[in-house]
């Protein structure tokens, strides 16, 4: 079995982390059970990207980890394939003003 590339399953979604977390959007995927996307944080601070079945748990993950926490950081210009539950949220926060971006799919 090889290793396929990245294939594009959904639209391309975008929103702006910065001090207090903006409004979860969802990455629908156009494949069922779809659950891999890439996500690229175009800034050039840290994203703590939050994400979850609905927007109110994405929001709830989407906190600044100072000991302990559920969102995943992402460093300044990172572009990474992660996988989630099919049809996630996403949200983030950031000291400063960085937008990312999340294009559901599947490869690496």
């Amino acid at each position: 079995m090889g290793i396929n590339a990245f294939t594009k399953t959904g639209n391309t979604v975008t929103f702006t982390a910065g001090t207090s977390a903006p409004a979860p959007i969802q990455a629908v995927s156009s494949t069922l059970g779809g659950n891999q996307y890439r996500i690229i944080n175009s800034g050039t601070t840290l994203v703590f990207l939050g994400y979850g079945d609905t927007a109110a748990n994405a929001t709830a993950t989407s906190a600044n980890v100072t000991t302990t926490g559920n969102s995943i950081p992402l460093l300044a210009g990172t572009d990474e394939i992660l996988s989630f539950m099919p049809n996630a949220f996403f949200t983030g926060t950031s000291t400063a003003n960085a937008v990312c971006y999340i294009i559901p799919g599947d490869g690496v």
